[in-house]
């Protein structure tokens, strides 16, 4: 639907590539995932702020804690921004600040800008089928490390320092105000380099190269939606395609196969005193996974419209005058 707002959270950060130290982002609504578009020379940015923390994980399918780490947590301060070139295509990026915590064992916390991400989201289709209407969206990502931080530190890394290509297609129906929106994605991610010329997965790997599994995303938000209001549910998942498991009271690693389910709520609501400014908040819950954290996560930012069709219509307005 088009809708002469933005929606964003905590950005796609390619964050969800390390499940186990770094909140669920897909619980969130967003705008690479969501089915709203900026209008034309709009231009949206703002800063978020998301919190998560977790102290059960699934070593493989065994759920258990580990006193070693006690409670972990994350913190990212993101910045995103979303230009409208049309009504029906949109360019976005993100890039995140994130750092992490650990209350027990001698293990330190990392902290630094993680991944700069990149997508370009366009809807071919928007349609009134029934009661309601029908939209089709394609995005496609990419996503990169852009500071040298340490990957094989899990569950205390920023990171997993690969090089991602997602390609996303996403179904929107709404009738009045309710709406429900479905999506898929496919990530590519690239080999990593570690700083050991050695490791163990399922057998001894003689190099410092990591063979890294695509994953797939899987989505469904539905709730209400206006020009002044969203309120919505997600519930998503997210499934590595290979990796291997945890091995027993060992420390994850980056090529783990790394699954999660979640739930969440967000929200948002547009400042009628200010025009062009928006309030977001949300939280999200993790109710299963394996190799990762049992998250709970709350989030909230401040965003702001920069509305470039008015200025050109007071240039050419005075111009006229003249």
């Amino acid at each position: 639907m088009k809708i002469t707002l933005w929606y964003p959270v905590t950005g796609r950060l390619s964050v969800l590539s390390i499940l186990f130290s770094v909140l669920s982002i897909t619980a969130m609504a967003q705008t690479d995932a969501d089915a709203i578009m900026m209008e034309k020379n709009n231009f949206c940015t703002g800063a978020m702020y998301s919190y998560s923390s977790w102290k059960n994980y699934w070593e493989g399918t065994f759920k258990r804690d580990n006193a070693n780490f006690g409670t972990v947590s994350t913190k990212m301060i993101g910045i995103m921004g979303n230009y409208g070139i049309s009504d029906k295509l949109n360019v976005l990026f993100s890039i995140p600040y994130v750092q992490t915590k650990a209350t027990a064992g001698t293990l330190h916390g990392q902290k630094g800008v993680q991944d700069l991400s990149l997508w370009i989201k366009y809807m071919p289709f928007e349609k009134k089928i029934g009661p309601g209407t029908l939209s089709l969206y394609a995005v496609g990502g990419f996503s990169f490390p852009v500071t040298n931080y340490v990957v094989d530190y899990l569950p205390l890394s920023i990171g997993l320092r690969s090089k991602n290509i997602s390609l996303r297609g996403l179904v929107d129906y709404q009738v009045k105000n309710w709406f429900a929106t479905a999506g898929v994605t496919y990530i590519n991610r690239s080999n990593i380099k570690i700083d050991r010329d050695s490791y163990y997965t399922t057998e001894l790997h003689l190099t410092n190269e990591v063979d890294m599994p695509d994953a797939m995303q899987y989505q469904f938000r539905a709730g209400w939606r206006s020009d002044r209001f969203i309120a919505e549910a997600v519930l998503s998942n997210w499934t590595t395609m290979g990796g291997f498991d945890i091995t027993k009271n060992n420390m994850p690693f980056p090529s783990n196969k790394m699954n999660m389910t979640a739930v969440g709520v967000s929200g948002k609501y547009n400042v009628k005193a200010v025009d062009g400014l928006s309030i977001i908040g949300g939280g999200n819950y993790t109710v299963a996974g394996r190799n990762v954290g049992q998250s709970t996560g709350i989030y909230g930012g401040v965003f702001y419209i920069l509305n470039f069709n008015k200025k050109k219509k007071t240039t050419e307005q005075s111009s006229d005058k003249k």
